[in-house]
């Protein structure tokens, strides 16, 4: 009798339950697909980060952005890595078209990665931006937005590559949202291993009773407490 095979990438995120997703998108400005990656490709993908392809490391101490590290992927995306952005993308970019007409910009995005992708070439912003991320005892991450250029895709993904409690402790994924004349409003998403977080990059439209406005979200790591955790980052959007 033959094996069945893995679901794939594209299959895998064909499968959650995308009405839902974009509901909690637009209300929140985040939502969480469990279990997209599964556990072998979790940890396959957290070792690449001592044996993977690489433009860029980033000590975040000495720019003060926390503590901690992160390296940028450069191109060609490992096969994984490059197959998660595509899925992704091809699913997000509807939404990120109607949040662009609900803020009142014109345009939409193209309905597949390659196109997009050659909008931000053309734009100068040739720079991949798919990284891997690592946490020890206390490192963490400050609030932050990825906004590498002008052109800029309103969403981005974070997945979690390590076991909660297992590997780690601490770590949580914050994110925190202001609205104009209000207060802060912080928000820790649970992720297991190989949930995917995706969340908007630097603002939201928020309904009011006149329209629409523009909520802002910045997200961070609370404190490691111990172990090691291993994040992939999914950002759409190349840099200048």
């Amino acid at each position: 009798m033959a094996l069945a095979q893995s679901p794939s990438i594209e299959d895998r995120v064909a499968a959650h339950p995308w009405p839902e997703v974009e509901a909690a998108l637009d209300r929140d400005g985040w939502s969480v697909l469990k279990g997209l990656v599964e556990p072998e490709r979790c940890r396959g993908l957290a070792a690449l980060y001592d044996d993977g392809r690489f433009r860029s490391r980033v000590v975040m101490a000495r720019h003060g952005f926390g503590q901690g590290e992160y390296q940028y992927f450069d191109y060609p995306l490992p096969e994984a890595v490059e197959a998660l952005r595509r899925a992704l993308y091809t699913r997000l970019a509807p939404v990120a078209g109607r949040w662009r007409g609900l803020l009142g910009q014109a345009g939409g995005f193209p309905p597949d990665l390659a196109a997009y992708t050659a909008q931000c070439h053309v734009a100068g912003q040739t720079r991949p931006t798919p990284l891997l991320l690592k946490y020890g005892p206390g490192d963490y991450n400050r609030l932050h937005q990825d906004v590498y250029g002008e052109t800029l895709f309103p969403f981005q993904v974070v997945i979690l590559l390590s076991r909660p409690e297992a590997d780690f402790s601490g770590g949580e994924l914050v994110l925190v949202e202001q609205k104009p004349r209000s207060q802060s409003r912080a928000t820790v998403v649970p992720l297991g291993q190989g949930d995917a977080a995706i969340f908007a990059v630097n603002h939201r439209p928020a309904r009011s009773q006149t329209g629409y406005y523009k909520a802002a979200l910045r997200h961070g790591v609370s404190t490691l407490r111990s172990g090691r955790r291993f994040t992939l980052g999914i950002i759409f959007h190349d840099a200048a």
